[in-house]
């Protein structure tokens, strides 16, 4: 792995301050191959949520002799920021780079990519790895890594795989409630995901977004539900709440619409407060941990006016400050700033620094502290 000096090292350890700097951390940049940053931006909001970083140095640990794959190379990343006899600088992340080429022919160019479709390619391939590698060492007769159970299932919820640790950290449980109007009964299907994908609206909050997300429909004319009970197609009420809340909740904004006057995507740079602290209010009856709270840990941003032309940085916090890692740069931020990714107020098409991507820790998944300035969201 290439190390390159950042050129500025010893303005971040001045701004963090010597006292401060905590202890066993360590805040590399990332250098950018050329349209890159989609890639650099996400790498960097999962290295600082925690629960992910500590699974993939562990795995790092246990896998000495493996051989490469996507997952073996993020590690090596990961480990190799980690061991740094320096605090800061910044690391040519090539191996990984080369290796995600070599696995999806989409990211084999120079072109920018959309960064949630890499965050949401790595957590899946990354499972199918772990899967992967635990069928062989059963099927070698060794020991397999020893992952702990949960209440989660892999893939389909009436499967019986064992979780891996990606479903530990990411994985929730939607449940799709319907109920049909003519008899009352009430029908509900469940389904996995690793992030949510939320619409967004102009001037509001993700509370706000995330209670849209949940709201009832009507199901009538020719979308009528066909109803067990009745053995017919009847109008009926659908909604879809939340059932298991992950332990990591990423939130994907859905910055990205197509629009049939212009032929093309265009950006919705709506504004969208999103919260130091978020408690879900869509959860369902039978939720298994419906008051969860979470704390903003990283945030992926979006800076440019369309889908296929702009850059992509982010944001972490890490211990009790902010961080703005832009592909090999990292800066110091306040708190305060972070209300300048919260997006525009005006709908005019122009260029924009927006949070697309926000990754949420639960209270109870790591080690994030509030600090006092923070505000509740208490859904109004």
């Amino acid at each position: 792995m290439q190390f390159i000096m950042g050129a500025n090292i010893s303005q971040l350890e001045r701004d963090i301050g010597a006292d401060q700097f905590p202890p066993n951390e360590h805040y590399f940049g990332l250098v950018n191959f050329g349209n890159t940053c989609y890639s650099n931006s996400v790498l960097q909001a999962l290295y600082f949520c925690k629960p992910f970083r500590e699974k993939v140095l562990e795995y790092k640990a246990r896998n000495k002799r493996t051989k490469e794959t996507l997952l073996s190379c993020l590690a090596d990343l990961f480990h190799s920021i980690a061991t740094q006899k320096k605090k800061v600088g910044s690391i040519a992340p090539k191996k990984f780079i080369a290796r995600l080429r070599k696995e999806k022919e989409e990211f084999d160019n120079y072109m920018q990519q959309d960064a949630h479709e890499f965050l949401n390619f790595l957590i899946n391939h990354i499972n199918e790895i772990i899967l992967a590698e635990r069928g062989q060492n059963k099927n070698n007769g060794r020991p397999g890594i020893n992952y702990s159970q949960t209440d989660v299932t892999d893939g389909d919820c009436s499967s019986q795989t064992e979780p891996t640790w990606v479903h530990e950290i990411f994985q929730g449980i939607l449940t799709s409630e319907t109920r049909c109007l003519n008899c009352e009964t009430v029908s509900s299907k469940d389904e996995d995901f690793f992030d949510l994908q939320v619409d967004i609206d102009q001037n509001t909050s993700i509370t706000h977004c995330l209670r849209c997300f949940s709201n009832m429909e009507t199901l009538s004319s020719e979308n009528k539900f066909k109803c067990d009970h009745c053995s017919s197609y009847q109008e009926a009420t659908k909604r879809m709440r939340v059932k298991k809340l992950p332990m990591i909740l990423a939130l994907h904004l859905k910055r990205f619409k197509y629009m049939e006057q212009y032929n093309r995507h265009i950006k919705v740079s709506h504004r969208v407060v999103f919260p130091l602290e978020l408690r879900l209010f869509n959860t369902s009856d039978d939720a298994v941990n419906p008051d969860r709270m979470y704390n903003l840990v990283a945030v992926v941003i979006h800076c440019g006016s369309g889908p296929n032309r702009g850059h992509y940085i982010s944001i972490v916090k890490s211990h009790d400050f902010w961080l703005l890692f832009d592909d090999d740069m990292v800066d110091k931020i306040d708190q305060s700033a972070i209300e300048d990714f919260y997006g525009l107020t005006s709908d005019i098409q122009k260029s924009s620094e927006t949070g697309y991507i926000l990754f949420y820790q639960s209270r109870d998944g790591g080690e994030t502290k509030s600090s006092p300035v923070e505000t509740k969201v208490n859904g109004k």
